[in-house]
């Protein structure tokens, strides 16, 4: 393993390597659990919450009037922003390239978004599995893809060659 990420002098551990060629330290979760798939897992679990209580204020606030349509697009727009500064600074800590992150952050949870609408009606209209399973089921195939997506594409930092 190279030594890419920064040492904490006196800390007595290795330097911590941020994954996939990202520049930055560790972000506090990290510092706490060491682990980051185990971050990533808890964040994701508190954003999964947090879009439903989303989606509930915002149904509240004006389901009456404009449905829950608008509550569904309105908490989704809410939490993908919460999501996207959450995971940037508690599991993989990243600097410079905010738009360009947030971007590829949107485009890998939309696509999971996507990919787990397309799976449940397969699942349930075609196959005929019971929709809670199936969810189970399906959040687990769509987190793993989703862990791997932001590591390596949304937060990804290449390294520049010396020609550039």
């Amino acid at each position: 393993m190279t030594d890419r990420g920064p040492h904490t002098p006196g800390s007595g551990s290795a330097p911590a390597t941020p994954p996939a060629g990202m520049t930055g330290g560790a972000g506090p979760l990290m510092r706490l659990v060491k682990n980051q798939a185990l971050a990533f897992l808890l964040v994701g679990g508190f954003n999964t919450a947090l879009g439903t209580a989303w989606f509930i204020a915002w149904q509240l606030a004006v389901g009456d009037r404009l449905g829950y349509h608008f509550a569904i697009v309105a908490g989704y727009l809410c939490n993908v922003l919460c999501a996207f500064a959450m995971y940037r600074y508690l599991v993989f800590r990243v600097r410079g390239h905010l738009l360009r992150d947030l971007w590829r952050f949107v485009a890998v949870n939309f696509g999971a978004f996507a990919i787990n609408m397309a799976l449940m009606t397969l699942a349930v209209s075609v196959f005929g599995f019971p929709p809670i399973p199936a969810q189970i089921a399906i959040t687990a195939v769509t987190a793993t893809a989703s862990f791997f997506g932001y590591r390596d594409f949304s937060f990804s930092r290449k390294k520049r060659s010396n020609s550039a």
